[in-house]
């Protein structure tokens, strides 16, 4: 019975070996810098309007870091502008850059009335923003990485072909 006491503390301490590892791992993946760096104006109606958020993203890893979700918060002018999570399919370079896109359609009128100015203002003024959300990486025992920045950003219409 004494061998199985001492494979069982074996077992129980590959296991313990196993799991600090993971918390290491996590410890290892530094946040990714994140800034918004367009806000584009798709489509404008009485009930709806959509827009398209493009985003910068710098891995200071020295291994890529494959994202297979965002999740995210934007706020305009100290408004929550819009939040949500999508599904992810691409990869920043170790120690580089890479960016991506999301699209959203809001009411404006219903969920936040005066954004809606906030809005229209931001296409003749820079308005500050704040973003904080995570990324889903593909790495194994590795949660989903956060980020938080603000800055301050010009809003664009999208232009019509005439």
């Amino acid at each position: 019975m004494r061998a199985g006491s001492q494979l069982n503390s074996i077992a129980i301490l590959l296991a313990a070996g196993a799991l600090s590892g993971c918390a290491s791992i996590q410890e290892l993946v530094s946040a990714p810098e994140v800034s918004l760096t367009n806000v584009e104006v798709t489509d404008l109606d009485f009930s709806s309007q959509s827009f398209r958020l493009g985003f910068d993203v710098t891995n200071p890893n020295p291994f890529p870091l494959p994202v297979t979700s965002v999740s995210y918060g934007v706020e305009l002018d100290g408004q929550r502008f819009a939040t949500g999570e999508t599904e992810g399919s691409f990869t920043v370079p170790a120690n580089g850059d890479g960016e991506f896109a999301i699209n959203v359609r809001l009411d404006l009128l219903k969920s936040a009335p005066a954004l809606l100015y906030t809005v229209r203002d931001g296409v003749s003024r820079e308005i500050p923003y704040a973003l904080k959300g995570s990324l889903g990486v593909d790495i194994p025992f590795a949660k989903p990485v956060k980020f938080e920045s603000s800055g301050a950003i010009r809003l664009h219409a999208q232009t019509a072909n005439r």
